[in-house]
């Protein structure tokens, strides 16, 4: 709670509303590309300001500026300004750059500034999981609700984790017809809507969350930050955004894989520093970080399928599977900490 006292919010929710506004214009998953690479620009270069502050603050922070954006796109859909031919709901469509309409720009800014005072509680309390990742989630469900979105959506199929709608491409059922995003009707719609097409089936996914748990790892050991492998996924998601076809989103693997590997090197008593010193590390201890890692990979990849069948193949809008897996990663190392076999959560509030 002091902790909030001290907070100056004049200045923070007036940069916050600037730079959700931002995020709207440039699009949400735009906007959250270019956090990847201050990442990478601040972890590299050794700028924690502009890891903290630029990547992760009022700029490019995704609580702010990616969750702007998403809430921006609910509202442009719904006043029909979206036009994109975007295969779902256009709400969904993240990747589209919203401009400058006046209107949207505004509910970008608002949602920014939502997204920086969850952050900022979520903080303040020292809340046991990823902050700005809570703040993402909890923004898109609000974002749902005071647009007028169902929060889950319209569940169709055989119940609510079930894909095979998408497979089989059944149509969703409406006996109105009713048109609900002004470009299609209800029924032009899949009954089921993956939020990756080519990322869904539980097998895949867990596999995909292994290997890239274990880079992840790998980076953090080698340079001592928890964030660079997050960076370097988050900056790749470029080429989704250029269309091109298969291309993996990772960073929900990559973050909490390293910031685990960096507690359970802390707990053995290894220090991981920024000088790489990677080849001086007792071996058995760089496999057994790599294998914690990867289990955090796996773990939390299966958890963000899990999320988006529950609240995204059905709904309307953009809720963030990644935001959501990073929280439950991140609050799963908290609980190791408490439970004393991590000596450490790394930089999860709570736990240092």
């Amino acid at each position: 709670m002091e902790a909030l006292l001290e907070v100056n919010w004049l200045y923070l929710v007036v940069a916050a509303f600037a730079g959700g506004a931002f995020g709207a214009s440039l699009g949400a998953l735009p906007a959250f590309i270019f956090t990847g690479f201050m990442v990478i620009a601040g972890e590299a270069g050794g700028l924690g300001g502009v890891t903290g502050e630029i990547a992760f603050g009022a700029v490019f922070g995704p609580h702010i500026s990616f969750a702007g954006g998403a809430a921006a796109a609910a509202y442009a859909a719904k006043k029909g300004y979206m036009e994109s031919g975007f295969d779902f709901h256009e709400a969904k469509n993240i990747t589209y750059a919203l401009g400058t309409k006046v209107d949207v720009l505004v509910v970008g800014g608002l949602f920014g500034v939502l997204g920086l005072v969850i952050t900022q509680i979520s903080a303040g309390f020292a809340l046991p999981w990823d902050p700005i990742a809570i703040a993402v989630v909890l923004s898109a469900l609000l974002h749902r609700v005071f647009l007028g979105y169902s929060v889950i959506g319209k569940v169709q199929g055989n119940g609510i984790l079930d894909m095979t709608p998408f497979e089989r491409e059944d149509k969703r059922q409406s006996a109105e017809g009713t048109v609900d995003d002004h470009m299609k009707n209800a029924t032009d719609r899949l009954a089921a809507e993956p939020w990756l097409p080519h990322q869904y089936t539980w097998g895949s996914v867990a596999f995909l969350g292994l290997i890239v748990g274990i880079l992840g790892a790998f980076i953090a050991i080698a340079t001592g930050s928890p964030f660079l492998g997050f960076g370097i996924s988050a900056a790749s998601l470029l080429f989704l955004n250029l269309g091109v076809a298969n291309f993996p989103v990772t960073h929900h693997i990559t973050l909490p894989a390293s910031t685990a590997a960096l507690a359970y090197f802390a707990t053995v008593g290894s220090t991981v520093d920024s000088a790489g010193m990677l080849a001086e590390f007792d071996q058995g201890t760089v496999f057994m970080g790599l294998l914690v890692g990867g289990v955090f990979g796996l773990i939390c990849a299966v958890f963000g399928e899990f999320f988006q069948r529950v609240f995204y193949a059905h709904g309307d809008t953009h809720v963030d599977p990644p935001a959501a897996a990073i929280t439950f990663g991140t609050f799963l190392i908290a609980l190791l900490y408490f439970a004393g076999a991590f000596s450490t959560g790394v930089w999860v509030p709570g736990t240092v």
